[in-house]
């Protein structure tokens, strides 16, 4: 099986989209839609023709070029329902493949009630939208504190080894945050050099390995025993800790 080639390219002010390519199929898939002149650009820089175009949810950021570029490029378009342009509607539980690759399609309510991650187990390869983020996740706009934990849970139960591809450059903000919350982490705060340093270069901080956000990112780590002693929160159950420091990053 063909290791799929991954473009990643920046759009707007910290959106990420990213193209997927098999160069023995031909097929070339993009993340997400927010700006069609970015995505048809990375396209042609490649020389590269869309097939698949995989939604993760509603917001314009992430679905407003959708439409120029299916009439551009003819690709089928897969993604939540209630999203005009869809022709595919898929729910958590659902999977496909594309380019010999099986996509797993893992509902991941909190952010939006309608976001989807993408997951390709035989690729190590996880695209999940404004859920999980480099040492960061994403607010709740429809979602709650329990919502967005159980959603979560189900990206921390993948292999370990799985690269992330979250869909903002906010790392350098939630790094900053994560500290103030778990400050004795010798792990993050090697960490947040290489993100500063990385940043001073003008590079990207996504993706990261499954790995490190288990070890560094404070949304995954609410049954850690130093960020419960600072939260005052020793016995509550692993979603109300969550849920504290979610409304802690909110208001940091």
């Amino acid at each position: 099986m063909a290791t799929l080639e991954v473009f990643q390219f920046p759009y707007m002010s910290d959106n990420y989209g990213v193209l997927l390519h098999n160069k023995d199929t031909l097929e070339t898939a993009l993340i997400d839609a927010g700006d069609a002149s970015a995505a048809l650009g990375a396209l042609e820089l490649h020389g590269w023709s869309l097939t698949h175009l995989l939604l993760t949810h509603h917001h314009s950021d992430h679905i407003a070029g959708m439409h120029e570029i299916k009439s551009q490029t003819h690709c089928k378009c897969y993604g939540p329902q209630g999203i005009d342009g869809v022709d595919k509607v898929l729910s958590g539980g659902d999977s496909f493949v594309f380019a010999d690759s099986e996509v797993q399609v893992l509902h991941t309510p909190g952010h939006t009630m309608d976001m989807l991650n993408f997951y390709l187990p035989d690729q190590s390869l996880a695209f999940t939208g404004d859920t999980l983020f480099t040492l960061g996740c994403g607010r709740l706009f429809e979602g709650d504190a329990a919502t967005m934990w159980e959603s979560l849970s189900k990206l921390i139960a993948l292999p370990p080894n799985t690269w992330i591809y979250g869909s903002h450059e906010y790392t350098q903000a939630n790094a900053k945050f994560a500290l103030s919350v778990d400050p004795n982490n010798k792990a993050l705060q090697q960490r947040a050099k290489q993100i500063d340093q990385l940043r001073a270069e003008n590079k990207p901080t996504v993706p990261s390995k499954l790995s490190d956000e288990l070890e560094t990112n404070p949304f995954l780590r609410p049954d850690d025993a130093d960020i419960r002693t600072l939260l005052k929160m020793p016995s509550e159950p692993d979603e109300a800790v969550f849920a504290e420091i979610r409304k802690r990053k909110d208001n940091f």
